[in-house]
């Protein structure tokens, strides 16, 4: 902007004044406050103090969203964080032009600090760099700012829905892993049983997973139990069906056997990885798709149309009101299936039409999009599917 990167901040106790120093909390690195302005919509105030409740802001400070400071390094106060939901799709970018890789990645990083719900990573198969976000117009919209702010013309790939697997039955397994090469081999047993963590409600599925230990004895060394739950994390980056995280699964460990001079923390691990992998095959695994909150409103005469339109994007129609010659919709609808709809929408509205949407919950796919799903990752694999559903 014409002012520069200002960080808007507020009081909520004691008083800010011109020149005085402040501490971060999250990294205890200390600021100095050389001006302090209040903003009234484009222009711009010095002031010599803010008291609580008011809202001004800083210069150059470099910090994320959300980020409390205090006066004295000792008092460790923060205000509770806002809660920063799970994102819902992805894609990758990448900049047109190697000299715009400076601006690119400076954007990227500015974007990340601003928004909590805006995530960056780097792709480690494809080394690709990929954005999530809560929806497909929260992603375009940033692809615009890179464009008008930054001068670069970023190139996007196709959105990449965040699906997640889950088991949702009961399982049991019964593993050994035994490897001898020369020397000091691997050895490790492990049994015990996976079970869904959480029953498919209203809120749909949480997305977690959890260890237990269900050990007696000394069958497996209590050095060796973190290698199992290690083993138990690895495995749940990629799932079985799709090559998603597994989540809302609980795994126990009752029983196993180790060996005095064989037997390691890591070959717990790949034991623990490979028993759980063979379990979530009798486990029912399924694939989870994220479910939106969606409202619709615009002019009543087009209430039909809009209505077709979400049904046939597999959503459910959960209110529908009309008032003063406009129409309210709510609906829960896939996320996969709202790719394009703002266009949709204003053809059939005569560019009317308003929507916006929200991240609700996750819930299984329709057996169609599963086995889409699972075809598209075993070809990707260049492998056949072993399961069959």
């Amino acid at each position: 902007g014409k002012f520069g990167q200002l960080t808007y901040l507020r009081v909520y106790q004691g008083k800010i004044t011109k020149g005085m120093e402040m501490v971060n909390v999250t990294n205890n690195q200390k600021i100095k406050i050389p001006r302090l302005i209040r903003m009234h919509s484009n222009e711009m105030e010095d002031v010599d103090e803010l008291g609580v409740g008011e809202i001004g802001a800083l210069f150059g400070v470099d910090c994320h969203s959300g980020t409390s400071f205090v006066d004295n390094p000792k008092n460790k106060i923060s205000l509770t964080s806002i809660h920063v939901p799970n994102p819902v799709i992805s894609l990758s970018i990448r900049p047109s032009k190697k000299d715009e890789e400076n601006n690119f990645f400076k954007a990227l990083n500015k974007f990340v600090k601003e928004d909590p719900t805006f995530r960056l990573e780097r792709d480690k198969d494809s080394n690709e760099t990929i954005i999530s976000g809560m929806g497909e117009l929260h992603l375009q919209i940033y692809v615009e700012r890179m464009k008008r702010e930054y001068k670069i013309n970023p190139i996007t790939g196709k959105p990449k829905v965040n699906f997640k697997e889950t088991c949702t039955s009961y399982s049991t397994f019964d593993y050994t892993h035994k490897k001898q090469s020369g020397g000091r081999g691997q050895y490790a047993k492990v049994k015990g049983y996976i079970e869904p963590l959480n029953e498919d409600t209203e809120d749909g599925y949480i997305l977690k997973s959890e260890f237990r230990s269900d050990l007696t004895g000394n069958t497996i060394p209590p050095e060796f139990v973190s290698g199992i739950e290690k083993g138990f994390q690895d495995a749940l980056d990629e799932g079985p069906l799709t090559g998603n995280p597994i989540v809302a699964t609980r795994l126990v460990v009752n029983d196993g056997q180790h060996h005095i001079v064989d037997s390691s923390e890591l070959a717990f691990r790949i034991a623990t990885a490979n028993a759980f992998r063979e379990a979530l095959k009798e486990g029912d695994a399924k694939v989870l798709e994220p479910i939106m909150s969606v409202e619709i409103t615009g002019p009543a005469e087009f209430q039909g149309s809009v209505v077709s339109n979400i049904t046939k994007r597999m959503g459910m129609i959960l209110s529908s009101e009309t008032n003063n010659n406009n129409f309210v919709i709510n609906a829960e609808v896939p996320l996969n299936s709202m790719f394009g709809y703002s266009t949709d929408l204003r053809s059939s509205t005569q560019g009317k039409g308003e929507f916006s949407m929200e991240y609700k919950m996750h819930q299984p796919v329709n057996a169609g999009l599963q086995r889409e799903l699972m075809e598209a990752y075993q070809k990707n694999r260049g492998s056949k599917s072993e399961y069959d559903f």
